[in-house]
Protein backbone atom coordinates (compact mmCIF):
# COMPACT_ATOMS: atom_id res chain seq x y z
CA UNK A 1 0.00 0.00 0.00
CA UNK A 2 1.51 3.55 -0.84
CA UNK A 3 0.87 6.54 0.55
CA UNK A 4 1.41 9.86 -1.05
CA UNK A 5 3.81 12.66 1.05
CA UNK A 6 1.04 15.32 0.80
CA UNK A 7 -0.01 17.74 3.81
CA UNK A 8 -3.01 16.97 5.64
CA UNK A 9 -5.14 19.83 7.33
CA UNK A 10 -7.20 18.47 10.76
CA UNK A 11 -6.93 14.46 9.73
CA UNK A 12 -10.25 12.61 10.31
CA UNK A 13 -8.06 9.10 10.21
CA UNK A 14 -4.74 7.79 10.85
CA UNK A 15 -3.22 4.70 9.37
CA UNK A 16 -1.32 2.46 12.15
CA UNK A 17 1.03 0.39 10.06
CA UNK A 18 1.73 -1.82 12.59
CA UNK A 19 5.82 -3.21 12.93
CA UNK A 20 7.33 -1.44 10.11
CA UNK A 21 10.08 -4.02 7.88
CA UNK A 22 8.04 -7.12 9.32
CA UNK A 23 4.65 -6.58 7.63
CA UNK A 24 5.16 -9.70 6.06
CA UNK A 25 5.20 -11.65 9.43
CA UNK A 26 3.16 -9.94 11.35
CA UNK A 27 0.26 -12.40 11.02
CA UNK A 28 2.12 -15.04 12.74
CA UNK A 29 3.73 -12.28 15.28
CA UNK A 30 0.34 -11.70 16.42
CA UNK A 31 -0.23 -15.08 18.07
CA UNK A 32 2.58 -14.44 20.60
CA UNK A 33 1.17 -10.96 21.46
CA UNK A 34 -2.08 -12.90 21.84
CA UNK A 35 -0.82 -15.66 23.87
CA UNK A 36 0.55 -12.80 26.63
CA UNK A 37 -2.64 -10.82 26.79
CA UNK A 38 -4.46 -13.93 27.45
CA UNK A 39 -1.70 -14.89 30.50
CA UNK A 40 -2.50 -10.98 31.30
CA UNK A 41 -6.26 -11.11 31.37
CA UNK A 42 -6.64 -14.33 32.69
CA UNK A 43 -3.84 -13.74 35.86
CA UNK A 44 -4.83 -9.83 36.46
CA UNK A 45 -8.34 -11.39 36.40
CA UNK A 46 -7.81 -13.87 38.79
CA UNK A 47 -6.17 -11.10 41.40
CA UNK A 48 -9.14 -9.39 41.31
CA UNK A 49 -11.42 -12.30 42.25
CA UNK A 50 -8.98 -13.39 45.25
CA UNK A 51 -7.83 -10.44 46.69
CA UNK A 52 -11.69 -8.71 47.33
CA UNK A 53 -13.29 -12.44 48.49
CA UNK A 54 -10.17 -13.61 50.27
CA UNK A 55 -10.14 -12.00 53.84
CA UNK A 56 -6.40 -12.89 54.60
CA UNK A 57 -5.42 -10.45 51.58
CA UNK A 58 -7.35 -7.44 52.89
CA UNK A 59 -4.01 -5.68 53.44
CA UNK A 60 -1.90 -2.76 51.96
CA UNK A 61 0.18 -4.90 49.82
CA UNK A 62 -2.99 -6.49 48.13
CA UNK A 63 -5.17 -3.46 47.86
CA UNK A 64 -2.06 -2.30 46.10
CA UNK A 65 -1.86 -5.35 44.13
CA UNK A 66 -5.42 -5.06 43.43
CA UNK A 67 -5.16 -1.55 41.59
CA UNK A 68 -2.36 -2.83 40.21
CA UNK A 69 -3.75 -5.82 38.83
CA UNK A 70 -6.59 -3.62 37.16
CA UNK A 71 -4.32 -0.96 35.58
CA UNK A 72 -2.42 -3.86 34.09
CA UNK A 73 -6.04 -5.43 32.59
CA UNK A 74 -6.71 -1.67 31.51
CA UNK A 75 -3.16 -1.36 29.63
CA UNK A 76 -3.98 -5.07 27.97
CA UNK A 77 -7.39 -3.86 27.04
CA UNK A 78 -6.33 -0.76 25.68
CA UNK A 79 -3.65 -1.46 23.15
CA UNK A 80 -4.72 -5.59 22.27
CA UNK A 81 -8.00 -5.15 20.47
CA UNK A 82 -6.50 -2.97 17.40
CA UNK A 83 -2.93 -4.43 18.06
CA UNK A 84 -4.39 -7.99 16.97
CA UNK A 85 -6.70 -6.27 14.38
CA UNK A 86 -4.20 -4.48 12.55
CA UNK A 87 -1.56 -8.15 12.34
CA UNK A 88 -4.48 -10.44 11.84
CA UNK A 89 -6.98 -8.65 9.68
CA UNK A 90 -5.31 -5.90 8.01
CA UNK A 91 -7.58 -3.22 10.21
CA UNK A 92 -5.06 0.31 9.94
CA UNK A 93 -7.59 2.57 9.63
CA UNK A 94 -8.53 4.35 13.07
CA UNK A 95 -10.24 8.05 13.38
CA UNK A 96 -7.91 10.19 14.67
CA UNK A 97 -9.61 11.36 17.75
CA UNK A 98 -10.16 7.40 18.67
CA UNK A 99 -5.89 7.56 18.27
CA UNK A 100 -5.69 10.17 20.60
CA UNK A 101 -7.99 8.39 23.41
CA UNK A 102 -6.15 5.57 22.98
CA UNK A 103 -3.28 7.45 23.55
CA UNK A 104 -4.77 8.86 26.68
CA UNK A 105 -5.43 5.97 28.33
CA UNK A 106 -2.39 3.91 27.36
CA UNK A 107 -0.14 6.75 28.87
CA UNK A 108 -2.48 7.50 31.49
CA UNK A 109 -2.61 3.70 32.60
CA UNK A 110 1.65 3.59 32.65
CA UNK A 111 1.27 6.61 34.71
CA UNK A 112 -1.07 5.12 37.28
CA UNK A 113 1.04 1.78 37.54
CA UNK A 114 3.88 4.14 38.06
CA UNK A 115 2.18 5.29 40.91
CA UNK A 116 1.11 2.41 42.54
CA UNK A 117 4.80 0.87 42.32
CA UNK A 118 5.95 3.82 44.51
CA UNK A 119 3.15 3.38 46.60
CA UNK A 120 4.05 -0.72 47.03
CA UNK A 121 7.69 0.43 47.64
CA UNK A 122 6.46 2.64 50.91
CA UNK A 123 4.07 0.13 52.38
CA UNK A 124 7.44 -2.63 52.24
CA UNK A 125 9.47 0.62 53.53
CA UNK A 126 7.03 1.21 56.77
CA UNK A 127 6.19 -3.13 57.00
CA UNK A 128 10.21 -3.24 57.37
CA UNK A 129 11.66 0.03 59.14
CA UNK A 130 8.43 0.73 61.02
CA UNK A 131 6.47 -2.35 61.66
CA UNK A 132 4.89 -1.04 64.92
CA UNK A 133 3.50 1.62 63.05
CA UNK A 134 2.61 -0.15 59.79
CA UNK A 135 -1.23 -0.36 60.56
CA UNK A 136 -1.89 2.47 61.93
CA UNK A 137 -0.40 4.11 59.03
CA UNK A 138 -1.58 2.49 56.17
CA UNK A 139 -5.08 2.41 57.19
CA UNK A 140 -7.82 2.12 54.80
CA UNK A 141 -8.65 6.06 54.47
CA UNK A 142 -4.73 6.33 53.32
CA UNK A 143 -5.06 4.13 50.87
CA UNK A 144 -7.54 5.33 49.01
CA UNK A 145 -6.27 8.63 49.25
CA UNK A 146 -3.17 7.08 47.83
CA UNK A 147 -4.71 5.38 45.05
CA UNK A 148 -7.05 8.34 44.32
CA UNK A 149 -3.68 11.03 44.07
CA UNK A 150 -1.87 8.70 41.57
CA UNK A 151 -4.79 8.21 39.12
CA UNK A 152 -5.48 12.05 39.61
CA UNK A 153 -2.18 12.91 38.99
CA UNK A 154 -1.98 10.52 35.73
CA UNK A 155 -5.44 11.79 34.51
CA UNK A 156 -4.51 15.51 34.69
CA UNK A 157 -0.63 15.15 33.65
CA UNK A 158 -1.76 13.16 30.74
CA UNK A 159 -4.41 14.80 29.94
CA UNK A 160 -3.04 17.66 28.87
CA UNK A 161 -1.17 15.55 25.93
CA UNK A 162 -3.91 15.20 23.90
CA UNK A 163 -5.37 18.63 23.49
CA UNK A 164 -2.10 19.96 22.90
CA UNK A 165 -1.97 17.23 19.59
CA UNK A 166 -5.70 18.24 18.88
CA UNK A 167 -4.98 21.86 18.47
CA UNK A 168 -2.20 20.53 15.95
CA UNK A 169 -3.65 21.57 12.52
CA UNK A 170 -1.39 20.70 9.60
CA UNK A 171 0.22 17.16 9.35
CA UNK A 172 2.86 15.95 6.71
CA UNK A 173 1.25 12.36 6.90
CA UNK A 174 -1.19 10.12 8.78
CA UNK A 175 0.42 6.99 8.64
CA UNK A 176 1.95 6.12 11.92
CA UNK A 177 4.81 3.96 12.15
CA UNK A 178 3.96 1.89 15.16
CA UNK A 179 1.10 -0.76 16.11
CA UNK A 180 -0.94 1.78 18.59
CA UNK A 181 -1.55 5.63 19.22
CA UNK A 182 1.82 6.31 20.78
CA UNK A 183 2.24 10.22 22.11
CA UNK A 184 5.99 11.34 20.36
CA UNK A 185 4.57 8.41 17.19
CA UNK A 186 1.35 11.01 16.65
CA UNK A 187 3.54 14.13 17.36
CA UNK A 188 6.14 13.39 14.47
CA UNK A 189 3.18 13.38 11.87
CA UNK A 190 2.80 16.85 12.53
CA UNK A 191 4.50 19.55 9.93
CA UNK A 192 3.66 22.89 12.73
CA UNK A 193 5.79 23.72 15.49
CA UNK A 194 6.15 20.94 18.03
CA UNK A 195 8.48 22.06 20.76
CA UNK A 196 6.02 22.53 23.43
CA UNK A 197 4.30 18.90 22.62
CA UNK A 198 7.90 17.40 23.15
CA UNK A 199 8.72 19.63 25.68
CA UNK A 200 5.27 18.99 28.03
CA UNK A 201 5.82 15.03 26.95
CA UNK A 202 9.63 15.05 28.30
CA UNK A 203 7.93 16.72 31.17
CA UNK A 204 5.26 13.84 31.93
CA UNK A 205 7.73 11.57 31.67
CA UNK A 206 9.94 12.58 33.82
CA UNK A 207 7.48 14.15 36.54
CA UNK A 208 5.84 10.73 36.72
CA UNK A 209 8.22 7.79 35.88
CA UNK A 210 11.28 9.72 36.86
CA UNK A 211 9.85 11.00 40.62
CA UNK A 212 8.76 7.48 41.51
CA UNK A 213 11.72 5.71 39.96
CA UNK A 214 13.97 7.93 42.23
CA UNK A 215 12.02 7.70 45.41
CA UNK A 216 11.41 4.00 44.75
CA UNK A 217 14.89 3.80 44.67
CA UNK A 218 15.06 5.91 47.69
CA UNK A 219 12.80 3.53 49.73
CA UNK A 220 14.52 0.49 48.46
CA UNK A 221 18.34 1.98 50.15
CA UNK A 222 16.45 2.74 53.13
CA UNK A 223 14.69 -1.03 53.36
CA UNK A 224 18.03 -2.67 52.52
CA UNK A 225 20.36 -0.25 54.69
CA UNK A 226 17.48 -1.41 57.80
CA UNK A 227 17.89 -5.30 56.43
CA UNK A 228 21.48 -5.47 57.13
CA UNK A 229 21.68 -4.13 60.26
CA UNK A 230 19.14 -7.07 61.41
CA UNK A 231 21.25 -9.43 63.56
CA UNK A 232 19.84 -12.74 63.08
CA UNK A 233 20.63 -14.02 59.40
CA UNK A 234 16.56 -15.47 59.40
CA UNK A 235 15.10 -12.60 59.78
CA UNK A 236 17.29 -10.71 57.12
CA UNK A 237 16.35 -13.97 54.62
CA UNK A 238 12.46 -12.86 55.57
CA UNK A 239 12.83 -9.26 55.41
CA UNK A 240 14.20 -9.93 51.79
CA UNK A 241 11.97 -12.72 50.60
CA UNK A 242 8.81 -10.25 51.40
CA UNK A 243 10.20 -7.45 49.20
CA UNK A 244 11.73 -9.77 46.20
CA UNK A 245 8.37 -9.34 43.94
CA UNK A 246 8.51 -6.36 44.06
CA UNK A 247 11.66 -5.67 42.64
CA UNK A 248 11.10 -7.86 40.30
CA UNK A 249 8.26 -5.84 38.56
CA UNK A 250 9.68 -2.40 39.43
CA UNK A 251 12.69 -3.86 37.77
CA UNK A 252 10.94 -4.99 34.76
CA UNK A 253 8.27 -2.24 34.22
CA UNK A 254 11.19 0.48 34.63
CA UNK A 255 14.01 -1.03 32.59
CA UNK A 256 12.07 -1.22 29.46
CA UNK A 257 9.95 1.87 29.99
CA UNK A 258 13.05 3.73 29.88
CA UNK A 259 14.75 1.90 27.39
CA UNK A 260 11.50 2.53 25.29
CA UNK A 261 11.39 6.37 25.97
CA UNK A 262 14.79 7.13 25.55
CA UNK A 263 15.07 4.85 22.07
CA UNK A 264 12.15 6.74 20.18
CA UNK A 265 13.47 10.62 21.40
CA UNK A 266 17.88 10.00 21.53
CA UNK A 267 18.25 6.40 19.95
CA UNK A 268 18.98 5.65 16.48
CA UNK A 269 17.47 1.67 16.86
CA UNK A 270 15.51 0.48 13.72
CA UNK A 271 11.75 1.19 13.98
CA UNK A 272 10.74 -2.19 14.21
CA UNK A 273 13.14 -3.39 16.95
CA UNK A 274 11.81 -0.24 18.78
CA UNK A 275 7.90 -0.60 18.12
CA UNK A 276 8.42 -4.52 19.21
CA UNK A 277 10.00 -3.31 22.57
CA UNK A 278 8.10 -0.81 23.18
CA UNK A 279 4.89 -3.41 22.91
CA UNK A 280 6.60 -5.93 25.22
CA UNK A 281 6.94 -3.18 27.88
CA UNK A 282 3.28 -2.75 27.46
CA UNK A 283 2.20 -6.35 27.73
CA UNK A 284 4.78 -7.89 29.06
CA UNK A 285 4.70 -6.60 32.98
CA UNK A 286 0.94 -7.35 33.34
CA UNK A 287 1.30 -10.76 31.83
CA UNK A 288 4.46 -11.44 34.57
CA UNK A 289 3.12 -9.56 37.70
CA UNK A 290 0.26 -11.85 38.43
CA UNK A 291 2.70 -15.25 38.02
CA UNK A 292 5.75 -13.37 39.67
CA UNK A 293 3.36 -12.55 43.04
CA UNK A 294 1.66 -15.85 42.55
CA UNK A 295 4.81 -17.67 42.41
CA UNK A 296 6.76 -15.01 45.42
CA UNK A 297 3.60 -14.89 47.67
CA UNK A 298 3.02 -17.20 50.37
CA UNK A 299 -0.62 -16.62 50.69
CA UNK A 300 -1.62 -16.12 47.08
CA UNK A 301 0.21 -19.46 46.14
CA UNK A 302 -1.41 -20.87 48.76
CA UNK A 303 -4.95 -19.61 47.63
CA UNK A 304 -3.80 -20.88 44.27
CA UNK A 305 -2.86 -24.73 44.77
CA UNK A 306 -6.46 -25.01 47.14
CA UNK A 307 -8.27 -23.72 44.33
CA UNK A 308 -6.63 -26.18 41.57
CA UNK A 309 -5.29 -28.91 42.92
CA UNK A 310 -7.96 -31.21 44.35
CA UNK A 311 -7.83 -32.59 47.58
CA UNK A 312 -7.79 -36.37 48.05
CA UNK A 313 -10.51 -37.79 49.40
CA UNK A 314 -9.23 -39.91 52.82
CA UNK A 315 -11.61 -43.25 53.44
Amino acid sequence: MGYTNLSYLNPKTVILIGIPGLEHVQFWIGFPFFVVCLVALLGNLFLLIIIPTERSLHQPMYIFLAVLAATDLGLCLAIAPKMLAIFWFGLCSMAFDACLTQLFFIHALQGTESGILLAMAFDRYIAICDPLRHTSILTPLFLLRVVLMVAVRATVLVGILPVLLKRLQRFHSVVIVHSYCEHMAVVKLAAEDVHINKSYGLFVAFAILGFDMIFVFISYTLIFRAVFRLPQKEARSKAFNTCTAHIVVFLEFYILAFFSFFSHRFGHVSPYVHILLSTIYLLLPPALNPIVYGVKTKEIRKLVVQIFVPKSNTQ
